[in-house]
């Protein structure tokens, strides 16, 4: 077995392990593999191994990876900003968009989703620390963007994506998620089809399980090091 297919069931173990230890329902939380910078050859060895979760930063990098792996039935997740000159190749590409963080950039996926595909899964990418380095509405503005959002045909407004601020202790995590899980909840209570809490990474997976992720985001601890200064 290669050393990453041995790093993929490795994530998986950590991941159920995290779920017994916050008391969560087994196989409740799902593995979303950040494959940004990597070639289409590496996703392949996992995608072998039954991960079919994918998550792309770069537009033109990621619909080479999609071409590339055409022959699998594969879930492409785009986790980058995303500009007005991105949009199309976004809603007909992919499966999900889970930066959305602007109206006018949901108007545009709308309007721009092809007919003979399904909705478009969105995320409202929240900014819940509120830096200012960062993309993402605060949590003040989810609830007014998410009614607009639901208003549109060609999209199915899924829950929340989080990228909170880097925090060496757990209970610091766990607090950012716990906010963010509020806001979540609070969702739920208002619309239908309000599933995924997209929020974790390698560095704070079992801090975000434990406040009620339901998709985590591991790109270096599945791929290894990247040649890059890019945060996944």
């Amino acid at each position: 077995m290669t050393e990453i297919k041995k790093r993929f069931h490795s994530i998986n173990d950590d991941i159920r392990l995290a779920e017994q230890q916050s008391g969560r329902a087994p196989e409740s939380v799902k593995l979303l593999a950040v494959s940004k910078t990597w070639p289409a050859e590496k996703l392949r060895l996992v995608a072998e191994e039954g991960q079919l979760r994918f998550g792309e930063n770069y537009l033109q990098e990621a619909l080479e990876k999609i071409d590339a792996l055409a022959d699998l039935d594969l879930e492409w997740h785009f986790i980058g900003p995303i500009q007005s000159n991105k949009t199309r190749d976004i809603a007909a590409r992919f499966d999900w968009a889970q930066s959305v963080d602007r109206l006018k950039i949901a108007r545009r996926l709308n309007e721009q989703r092809p007919e003979d595909l399904t909705p478009l899964n969105v995320c409202i990418q929240v900014n819940i620390d509120e830096e200012n380095s960062k993309s993402g509405v605060a949590a003040s503005e989810v609830m007014p963007l998410a009614e607009a959002i639901s208003q549109l045909d060609r999209l199915r407004l899924r829950g929340l994506m989080v990228i909170p601020s880097r925090q060496e202790r757990e209970e610091a995590q766990r607090d950012s998620f716990r906010r963010a899980n509020a806001v979540f909840e609070s969702l739920q209570q208002r619309f239908d089809h309000i599933d995924t809490l997209s929020m974790g990474m390698s560095a704070d997976l079992h801090a975000a399980v434990a406040e009620g992720s339901t998709m985590v985001r591991i790109g270096t601890a599945l791929f290894g090091q990247r040649d890059t200064r890019q945060a996944e």
